[in-house]
């Protein structure tokens, strides 16, 4: 058997969410923070410049809403499907994210992910401080990270999976083995070799093996 890397995309792909939306609506921020979280995916603003602005409407929230957060995440249709079948083939699983390892690390340890990139959020005192503690993920480090666990995990760059549905996601799709758009924004839907249109992440499997 082939030996593969997957690496997904979290929000609207891995789960049906974007985390950034929901820690808004539990600032009360909710609206304002959608709607930036919708202009930066459609790669209409500087993601780096969008997300700052976003976690700074966070400011002042207790750390517990992270657990919150956690409890209203729900998995895509065939996502765990997915982990699970790739695993039986003896495949590597790593998920790449503009979201936060305080909600994200819970996501991977109930789906089975072996790795995970995401951005951190600074708190203090049990309070978010409205920054990120370290730097950003952005599409290039999405990449690199590709490209890293590739290395690391001793798998041809031909046999690595890339799936995602926002802007910067675009170079991982387009560098990997298989790119794959999943019910993605326009720009990306027409940057990546292949598009899956329906919410099921199991459909991914046919693209991967059809060779």
């Amino acid at each position: 058997m082939t030996a593969r890397l997957i690496v997904m995309d979290i929000d609207s792909t891995l789960i049906n969410q974007e985390v950034i939306d929901l820690l808004g609506e539990e600032a009360g921020v909710g609206e304002q923070v959608a709607k930036i979280t919708e202009r930066a995916m459609r790669g209409e603003l500087d993601f780096k410049q969008a997300l700052e602005e976003r976690v700074g409407l966070l400011a002042g929230l207790d750390e517990s809403v992270f657990e919150r957060t956690f409890e209203r995440v729900t998995f895509t249709p065939g996502a765990l499907e997915l982990v699970r079948s790739a695993h039986s083939k003896g495949w590597k699983v790593g998920v790449v994210s503009g979201g936060f390892h305080e909600v994200a690390d819970k996501i991977v340890a109930a789906a089975g992910i072996d790795f995970c990139l995401a951005n951190r959020l600074e708190v203090v005192d049990g309070k978010l401080t409205g920054k990120l503690a370290a730097d950003i993920v952005t599409k290039e480090s999405k990449l690199i990270r590709l490209l890293d666990w590739a290395v690391e995990c001793g798998v041809d760059m031909a046999h690595t999976v890339a799936i995602g549905d926002g802007a910067n996601d675009i170079p991982m799709i387009q560098t990997a083995g298989t790119g794959i758009a999943f019910c993605a924004k326009p720009k990306t839907r027409e940057a990546a070799p292949f598009a899956i249109d329906e919410r099921n992440l199991m459909l991914a499997m046919d693209i991967i093996l059809r060779d």
